[in-house]
């Protein structure tokens, strides 16, 4: 049972506030773990079972949005859609201090290369392309897939795991800075208590998502 009707008003299980969130059951699981950091409300028993408001889940999953909404940098929508750019002007419309931020799903899928004479390749987007990615990472429409794939995408062995909303916000927090992403796997893995080893693949696993964290 996913929900249901205690005293005139609508109650949550975990599961339920799963199902209503979107968000996965692990996500549920650290949101409740760490509900003093993230707001998450307290449950109540009944019938043996833990529930949750309906409402306060609500409350709570709107301002969740609302706070990583406003962790993300600013978006340029100036200039044309068709417009291509290289990876400085990439970065400068996404809000970010360096093209060393720029997230895997544009470094991965340029629209153009072009070979300079000193044999050097640059990489060129659409400037609709990176509005795209800018769209997808706040959930405006993302699809889970880099913008242009098509096809079944498997889930990534680490794509529920609890850890990942930790390595999302140091990945976030170091785009909102300006912080060489070099290093992060080091103090993702002092922070959590894991190996770097580990540290790195869950890193991989949000630059891969772009920031738009599980959860």
């Amino acid at each position: 049972m996913a929900r249901c009707t205690i005293r005139g008003r609508t109650a949550l299980d975990r599961a339920g506030v799963a199902a209503h969130t979107g968000a996965a059951n692990s996500t549920v699981n650290h949101w409740h773990r760490h509900r003093s950091r993230f707001g998450f409300p307290e449950g109540f028993t009944h019938d043996g079972r833990e529930w949750f408001w309906l409402d306060d889940i609500n409350a709570f999953h709107t301002a969740h949005q609302a706070a990583k909404r406003a962790e993300l940098t600013k978006v340029d929508r100036r200039g044309e859609p068709t417009d291509l750019i290289g990876s400085g002007e990439a970065a400068r419309v996404l809000g970010y201090g360096s093209y060393r931020n720029l997230p895997d799903t544009l470094l991965n899928r340029p629209d153009r290369v072009d070979v300079l004479p000193d044999g050097r390749r640059r990489r060129l987007w659409y400037r609709r392309t990176v509005w795209a990615v800018a769209d997808a990472r706040t959930g405006r429409q993302s699809t889970g897939r880099t913008p242009g794939t098509t096809g079944a995408r498997k889930p990534h062995p680490y794509a529920d795991d609890p850890r990942l909303p930790a390595a999302v916000t140091l990945l976030t927090e170091a785009d909102r800075t300006g912080r060489d992403r070099r290093g992060l796997g080091v103090a993702l893995a002092y922070q959590l208590g894991i190996t770097p080893r580990t540290a790195q693949r869950l890193l991989a696993v949000a630059k891969a998502a772009d920031g738009i964290s599980p959860g």
